[in-house]
């Protein structure tokens, strides 16, 4: 140190490699839900995963042009997809997957879009009876039970799900699906906000009374006791 300069405060250290190289991920997302899943199991599984199960692949929008090792399962045959089964009695052995993937029906006796077949997108074609509150929130605990038990541990399960107003009552879907997923043994971990670019419009909605929903959820849990 020369005779002008004054003493620091402060040790210089070196930059941690691991700390300099961290890549944040936003809470709310804006683009397609194939980047945001790109980016979430960059950031949420303990290692690159070796083998994913999309329990919901419908006609497997996610993966398009993705090289991860995708296995799609659908109830519906005509996707052709690797396994053709119930994701609420999956004909799966036990601990095999690094990541499940779900993205379920989400608006049960739904409404009409002009500018959008969510039928046909979605897969947006089930109903729901009165005795279920004409919701899909039954299904819910039947599904995390057996993405729970394909999962390996620490294994990661990402939910897409959406809340949504019927019979005039604002139905907390997403609220149920932690419930029944903490209830089956996972760390509820992270939530991120999607955006879409507008709400589904119905004519028939002439006065509405809650806010339209332009958005929807990704839910993160693990099989695990903690998140980190």
């Amino acid at each position: 140190m020369s005779s002008g300069e004054k003493p620091s405060l402060f040790n210089q250290l070196e930059p941690d490699p691991e700390v300099s190289s961290y890549k944040t991920l936003s809470s709310v997302w804006e683009r397609q839900d194939s980047e945001l899943i790109e980016e979430m199991l960059r950031f949420y599984p303990r290692q690159e995963p070796e083998l994913i199960l999309d329990a919901t692949v419908n006609g497997g929008r996610f993966w398009v042009g993705s090289c991860r090792p995708v296995v799609g399962m659908d109830i519906t045959i005509c996707h052709r997809p690797k396994i053709v089964g119930d994701n609420m009695r999956m004909p799966l052995r036990p601990e095999i997957f690094d990541v499940v993937v779900y993205d379920p029906p989400h608006i049960p006796n739904q409404g009409k879009d002009k500018q959008k077949d969510f039928n046909i997108r979605f897969g947006l074609v089930l109903k729901s009876s009165k005795e279920n509150g004409y919701t899909f929130s039954h299904t819910y605990p039947l599904f995390v039970t057996e993405a729970y038990r394909v999962l390996k541990p620490e294994g990661i399960l990402l939910c897409k799900i959406t809340d949504y107003v019927h019979d005039h009552q604002y139905q907390w879907a997403h609220i149920d699906l932690i419930e029944a997923a903490k209830e089956a043994g996972f760390c509820a971990c992270d939530c991120i906000i999607k955006i879409r670019k507008g709400p589904i419009i119905d004519p028939k909605w002439k006065i509405a009374h809650h806010s339209r929903r332009r958005h929807c959820y990704w839910l993160v849990f693990r099989k695990s006791v903690k998140c980190e």
